[in-house]
Parts: structure tokens; sequence; C-alpha cells
């Protein structure tokens, strides 16, 4: 009999700027068929990575390998008087797809968000994304009373 490898779950570093970046771009292919810039993206992937008060990836590893990936963003709640902690660029490699990859990585952020005193995980999901939104339901994320709205600034 096969055991099946261990998934070791860790912060982001430098090192994985390109799987990342390789990673971000393909989850906004797939999920809204947007073609990012891949020097902005590169970019963005290495300011998170050089300072963590812009955020944190998590990056899930099989025998050395990163197969998936999640970034946490902060958020201040002046209501609640608490830290709430934004799950973003949540990918898992197409070959590791429904093997419990994501849920270990949701496991370990909500274990790392409840040491650090966090009061709540928040995300955002593309609409038309029924399949993401399913598995999100059932590692316990539920749907808001808040709509999402937005504004682009135009950038010098």
């Amino acid at each position: 009999m096969t055991s099946t490898p261990a998934v070791h779950i860790r912060r982001g570093s430098a090192a994985d700027a390109n799987v990342i970046t390789t990673f971000n771009i393909q989850m906004a292919l797939e999920t809204e068929l947007k073609k990012l810039d891949p020097y902005a993206v590169t970019a963005g992937v290495k300011a998170v990575l050089a300072d963590e008060n812009k955020g944190v990836y998590f990056v899930a590893e099989l025998e050395g390998r990163v197969v998936g990936q999640l970034m946490i963003t902060h958020e201040w709640s002046d209501w609640r008087n608490g830290d709430i902690w934004w799950i973003q660029s949540v990918y898992v490699h197409p070959d590791f797809r429904k093997q419990g990859i994501f849920k270990i990585l949701h496991a370990h952020t909500r274990d790392a968000a409840l040491k650090s005193g966090a009061i709540m995980l928040r995300l955002y999901v593309e609409k038309d994304n029924q399949r993401a939104q399913r598995v999100y339901r059932g590692l316990g994320l539920d749907t808001t009373h808040y709509l999402l709205m937005e504004q682009d600034l135009p950038r010098e």
C-alpha cells in the first residue's frame, strides 16, 4: 500500500515569487477570463513578499513543489474592534485539485488567524464561480448581506 505524501503549509518567500505570479495569472484567466499584465503581477507579488504589512502568502507544498496558495491581507474593523483577515489570490494547480489542498490551506489560515487574535475571515469570490462557492461554503464560509463595490483610480 502506498501512502499519500503530506502537504506542508508555509509562508511564501521571495523564492516563490515566480510560481505565485504564475498562479495569480492562471487564476485570473480561469475564473474571470482576465489576462493580467505579468510585469504588474510580478511587482505586486514581490511587494507582498518583501513587506508583510501588505499581506502574507501561505503556500502548500507537496514533495517540495508548490501546488497551491492563498494570500492574506488585513482590515481593521472599528465596529468590532478587531482584525479581519481577507483571503485572496486562492489557487490550486489543476493537477492537484480535489485532493483537499485548499481545505488544508484554509485550516492552516484559520488556525493562524485564531492564534493572532483575528476576529473573522473574509473572502470575495467571482459571482458566477459556483464551484468555488461550494468549496467555501463546505468550509464554513457564507455569503453576507454586503455587496462589493469598487472604483478604479487612474495610475500616474
